[in-house]
């Protein structure tokens, strides 16, 4: 047995650091826009020639037009695209939101500048939805979401671990999780500044993320032990965060490595974020959803867990409460 166990160690540990390898480089080592959704704006007699330059890049942005800035403007900031181009007698002008993605709007800086330089002319950029002054390269967003995924595989865990089942289960994961929003918050918007939108909304994208987590994990350990941990863990963890494009955003990332990453909770938490922070709430509902969908089934798993439990030693969830009081 001591030998099958050490092979066992042997080579899953190597395993592991493979697939953290591929899970993390491969998304960073392949990082470009893929259908970034980008605006212009202006005539369409004048915005022809722009839109042909941009479609040279074969897959690389997908063209929204707009009739003026006005248009252009409302379409970033309802998230609809990243940015746009102004298409001007002066010359052409670039639309960004720095707090949407750093590094998109750099990446459409470099781009729309090559395509202007080209030209023989400059481009002037405007920053519609710029990142706060305490936090410009977006650094502490983005790194708040593996904090998140371990607050709730650490919650779900000692749950578990501590033997609440049921109600009484819930009813931590819940608590637990709103501390949780109301620490994050206090923490990224009161004190750092690096958050600047509603600070209850912001709260609760805090504790909706950790729910989600936490619930999942417990939810799984009540089906099936303490396996449920680990795999809940490898999830969020080896695929969740890299697949979430916090760091980028999710059009950067190949395919279909962005889709996955908005349907896991790290991917929708930092997307969540961004919406209620920066952007008035635009485009939430997709990750609030998303999010919603991971924690009632979590905590439904709970529940049913504990049942399946009660049935099989030939008690009911409410007799099993009652003995443990007694005990």
């Amino acid at each position: 047995m001591s030998t099958r166990r050490t092979i066992a160690v042997v080579v899953l540990v190597p395993l592991l650091a493979a697939l953290a390898l591929w899970a993390f480089a491969w998304p960073a080592a392949r990082t470009a826009p893929r259908d970034l959704p980008l605006g212009v704006a202006g005539p369409a007699a004048a915005t022809a020639q722009m839109e042909k330059q941009l479609r040279q890049h074969e897959g690389a942005f997908e063209i929204h037009r707009y009739a003026d800035e006005a248009a252009a403007r409302t379409a970033i900031e309802d998230r609809t695209v990243y940015g746009a181009v102004l298409v001007t007698a002066q010359g052409p002008e670039l639309l960004t939101a720095s707090a949407a993605s750093p590094v998109v709007a750099q990446l459409l800086q470099q781009a729309v500048g090559r395509q202007a330089a080209a030209s023989g002319t400059g481009v002037r950029t405007v920053d519609v939805v710029p990142t706060p002054a305490s936090d410009p390269r977006g650094a502490t967003l983005s790194s708040s979401v593996l904090p998140l995924a371990l607050a709730g595989i650490i919650a779900g865990a000692m749950v578990t671990l501590h033997g609440l089942r049921g109600f009484r289960a819930v009813t931590a994961l819940v608590v637990s999780a709103a501390l949780v929003g109301v620490v994050g918050a206090a923490l990224a918007h009161s004190w750092l500044g690096v958050l600047t939108g509603n600070w209850w909304a912001e709260a609760g994208t805090f504790a909706l993320s950790s729910l989600a987590v936490s619930a999942a994990v417990a939810g799984l350990a009540a089906l099936v032990g303490y396996a449920g941990i680990g795999a809940v863990a490898l999830v969020v963890m080896f695929l969740g965060n890299p697949f979430s494009g916090a760091a980028s955003a999710p059009q950067l990332l190949p395919d279909p490595v962005g889709t996955i990453g908005q349907w896991l909770p790290p991917g929708a938490s930092a997307t969540l974020l961004r919406s209620v922070s920066f952007f008035d709430g635009a485009t939430a509902t997709g990750p609030v959803l998303t999010l919603t969908w991971w924690a009632a089934l979590g905590l439904g798993a709970v529940i049913l867990g504990n049942a399946l439990k009660a049935r099989a030693r030939g008690t009911t969830p409410a007799d099993e409460r009652e003995l443990t009081s007694v005990g």
